[in-house]
């Protein structure tokens, strides 16, 4: 959700190796408490990871794993089997960034065939918005609807055909921690952090090895992900130069995103003021003294934010676009324009089993079955930090909207494929500016992209919503969901995801 950043906004209106660098990496059983691994030695001989598979690792303690051609980053992971599903294996950990920055992750096996499925990173957006809302609320292999019933399998959950990783990031969310004073404050700093995870997982555990990567996520990773991937993307030159097998990123997925916020301006006005998805639920009033501002917003945003950056200029810009075309649609649910929040949205966020979610994994019995760190202690699991989405407010890092549609065209020109979907009744990411920065985004497949007609889609014989299609680029709306469209519609959802990842016409 991208909700941290919201209130903002509102409120202005890895042990050291000593190898060398083509030997596989080390790997040392720790107990899990929080410094006795961290001043642990890695001593234990590199050959013994030959075969090393995610079936060997302990339940108990975690595995320690690193490589010199990432002198500053390692991995915890344990066995986490039990918590969500009994039918898929699951294992939870920690990647650890100079000993001072520590983000949680779970990888789930998938429930077809993990040895031979896709591998796919999902992250949730905010900025600072924990990945376990995507995992315990949208696309896990289970859900929490009551925090003392506990987990219920989801039937449509993506691990019906990946294996899949839901990571939190930045620091300072979920089961994510910083020390001594450390904070990230840009997806360019984060991106860093999840290549270099990625590429010791895959270095790591061998059976994975040269398998279909994707890197997917909502709301903010609209940003994240493009950013994300190319780092993987330039890594592989790296990986292969220290002997490691390149990673065979082969797709991006985003679902209603924060890509480009200036083609989002102006559908933030259409979205409540027309029939764009649902009839005008904005007063006319608002309606006309935003669209009045709509000229003003866009051309100064395109002068400061676009054709040249000035930081400046261009923060002013987008407060200017927010203050006015945000306006009418103050009071609704910007998540689904078609119901109200069910609780406030800062207790809530609009959903209330993000609460049920919260509330189980605060639950000590959760925490030691998880592995999480002695540091929380009694400390409450964050959904959404504030202090983190101010962090990238502060930094600039929301204004890069230029920027963000240019990774991701300069990925589609190296052959990877970019989905973004969205649910018809967002505000918040709506598919109306989606769709504007997908088709006026400049690269090689621009104008086939722009002539690809949207036609329907559909899953059982039932309309889904539309899709446009061309030369890798995939733009696809999904009828009667919200920014959340894996909770909304679960099912359409997976039918998209499976026919993504088998490369069929959707």
């Amino acid at each position: 959700m991208l909700l941290s950043a919201l209130f903002t906004v509102l409120a202005a209106p890895f042990a050291r190796a000593r190898q060398d660098a083509s030997s596989l990496p080390t790997l040392h059983l720790a107990d899990p408490p929080h410094q006795s691994y961290l001043n642990a030695g890695l001593s234990q001989q590199a050959s013994a990871l030959q075969n090393l598979t995610l079936g060997a690792l302990s339940s108990v303690a975690h595995t320690v794993l690193a490589h010199p051609a990432f002198p500053e980053y390692s991995v915890r992971i344990k066995k986490s089997d039990g918590f969500c599903d009994a039918g898929v294996r699951a294992y939870t950990g920690y990647i650890d960034i100079r000993q001072a920055r520590h983000l949680f992750f779970y990888f789930f096996e998938s429930r077809g065939d993990p040895e031979t499925d896709d591998v796919v990173m999902w992250t949730n957006g905010g900025p600072g918005c924990s990945s376990a809302l995507g995992l315990f609320m949208e696309l896990g292999p289970c859900r929490v609807y009551d925090a003392e019933k506990g987990p219920m399998r989801n039937p449509y959950a993506w691990t019906e055909s990946a294996n899949v990783f839901f990571v939190d990031q930045p620091v300072g969310i979920g089961f994510s921690y910083a020390e001594y004073g450390e904070r990230v404050s840009s997806t360019e700093e984060a991106a860093r952090d999840v290549a270099a995870f990625v590429a010791i997982f895959f270095e790591t555990f061998k059976q994975f090895r040269g398998r279909a990567f994707h890197m997917a996520g909502e709301s903010y990773s609209g940003r994240y992900i493009p950013l994300f991937a190319a780092e993987v993307y330039d890594q592989n030159k790296r990986l292969v130069e220290t002997g490691m097998e390149r990673i065979n990123l082969q797709s991006i997925i985003i679902g209603n995103g924060y890509t480009d916020w200036v083609s989002m301006s102006s559908a933030y006005v259409d979205m409540v003021c027309t029939n764009s998805s649902v009839p005008p639920v904005a007063s006319i009033s608002s309606c006309v003294a935003a669209k009045k501002a709509v000229p003003r917003c866009l051309k100064w945003a395109q002068e400061a934010c676009i054709d040249t950056f000035d930081a400046i200029n261009c923060a002013a810009a987008q407060s200017f676009c927010n203050t006015r075309l945000w306006a009418p649609a103050t009071g609704l649910n910007l998540y689904d324009i078609t119901k109200p929040c069910d609780g406030s949205i800062e207790e809530t966020m609009c959903y209330p089993i993000t609460t049920q979610i919260s509330a189980y994994l605060d639950r000590p019995a959760t925490r030691a079955l998880l592995g999480v760190d002695p540091f929380f202690g009694s400390k409450n699991f964050t959904r959404c930090s504030d202090p983190v989405g101010d962090a990238f407010v502060a930094s600039g890092d929301m204004l890069q909207a230029g920027a963000t549609t240019e990774y991701v065209a300069q990925l589609l020109e190296r052959g990877v494929r970019v989905l973004e979907f969205a649910g018809t009744l967002d505000w918040m990411c709506n598919w109306l500016g989606n769709e504007r920065w997908t088709r006026g985004m400049g690269w090689s497949g621009k104008e086939a992209f722009g002539r690809a007609e949207m036609r329907v889609w559909g899953v059982d014989g039932e309309t889904a919503g539309e899709v446009r299609s061309a030369r890798g680029l995939t733009f696809a709306t999904v009828y009667g969901a919200g920014h959340m469209v894996p909770y909304d519609k679960p099912k359409e959802a997976l039918a998209l995801f499976q026919r993504w990842l088998a490369n069929e016409e959707l």
